[in-house]
């Protein structure tokens, strides 16, 4: 049986981690700055990561969500803490795809209404109407099409208010620093309107924060720079260093009853092992201010290199893109190839996507800039 081949990968086989530093099966060792799509947040193998891990397994894998969980609890109450959110519930599911669907059906089943507004160049997931709430036709199937999304420029407020004046939309979705479009930054203001439409016709708001989140923009959302509060957020990526985890967390707004949503492995023990490591982590070690100053330091860094090559950097801690005057491919294979460093792509091949662990050093920034400045040299 051979692997079904829809991945374009590099012939490259990790056998070890620690932190930042990868090393393959023949020990060369690689710089990780891109965290396998911003899922690497406390670092690869992380001692209280693989700790919690282990004591969990020990103990007890899994079981479903027909009995007490405790775990679960746990984790709330820290999520709560840390993000701010101390009146909101969580529901526990296993990717950002899921947590995107479940909050899409949420809303709906609030207000009864379909219409879902969704902004050019944003990516929420692969399953059916995450990916039908994506702005890439070309991983829409067929089945996935439905009238129920509406597309508005991204950031552009004249054509959202627009949308409202039918009085019949159910929710907006929006990443308050987009991912995949490319880390575009959406305004203060754009994120308010939002905001404000959605109070004044009763729509739901709904915050992407599968790779925005877990503290990357130096808050625990990005959505949090604005002084907004989404109605819902969208979690997943970081929230488990690696194992899978999604999760949303929902407004007093929203009335719980049995049936309205469901998962399998959601929530399971190992998950929520996983979770809490990453929580308890983020606080002790401060990762959060981490990721302000050191992407700050990286941002200005950056920005301060002398090349007709580089057109704009964007983004908000340590998620930050360098958008080039052409392809960024040779650029990221001559990093990968030649210098043995990880970063990443964007929906726009001019992007190179930065999002390393919120636990990099200032030495390691200084290593990616001076190997970024010798190769546009």
């Amino acid at each position: 049986m051979s692997i079904f081949n829809v991945y374009p990968i590099n012939n490259i086989d990790l056998a070890k981690a620690k932190d930042m530093t990868l090393w393959d099966s023949e020990g060369v060792e690689y710089l990780d700055m891109y965290g396998g799509h911003a899922v690497i947040s406390i670092g690869h193998t992380a001692p209280r990561y693989v700790s919690y891990l282990t004591q969990q397994l020990n103990q007890i894998g899994f079981y479903s969500n027909s009995v007490v969980i405790p775990q679960q609890e746990i984790l709330a109450n820290k999520l709560a803490k840390l993000s701010g959110k101390d009146d909101y519930s969580l529901f526990l599911c296993n990717s950002g795809a899921e947590a995107n669907e479940n909050a899409l059906k949420l809303a709906s089943f609030h207000n009864g209404r379909k219409r879902v507004i969704a902004f050019s160049s944003g990516f929420h997931g692969r399953t059916s109407l995450a990916v039908a709430a994506t702005d890439n036709p070309k991983i829409v199937a067929p089945v996935n099409q439905t009238d129920n999304i509406t597309f508005v420029e991204y950031n552009n407020i004249d054509a959202l208010r627009e949308e409202f004046e039918g009085g019949d939309v159910c929710a907006v979705i929006v990443e308050a620093i987009q991912g995949v479009g490319g880390i575009k930054v959406a305004t203060d203001e754009f994120l308010c309107e939002i905001r404000t439409l959605c109070d004044t016709s009763g729509a739901v708001m709904i915050a992407d924060c599968v790779q925005c989140g877990c503290g990357r923009s130096g808050k625990y959302f990005a959505l949090d720079h604005s002084g907004v509060s989404a109605d819902i957020y969208s979690m997943a990526k970081g929230i488990g260093n690696g194992f899978p985890i999604g999760a949303i967390l929902i407004s007093p707004l929203f009335e719980a009853r049995y049936g309205m949503l469901g998962t399998t492995f959601g929530g399971n023990h190992l998950a929520c092992a996983a979770a809490l490591a990453v929580v308890d982590d983020i606080q002790d070690k401060q990762l959060m201010e981490n990721s302000t100053t050191l992407g700050q330091y990286l941002i200005e860094s950056l920005k301060d290199i002398d090349s007709d090559k580089i057109v704009e950097i964007r983004g908000r801690g340590l998620m930050i893109g360098i958008v080039m005057n052409c392809n960024s491919t040779p650029y990221r294979k001559q990093l990968l190839q030649e210098h043995r460093i990880f970063v990443g792509s964007a929906s726009d091949n001019r992007i190179i996507r930065l999002l390393p662990s919120l636990t990099i050093t200032r030495e390691l920034c200084d290593r990616f800039i001076d190997t970024f400045k010798t190769i546009l040299e």
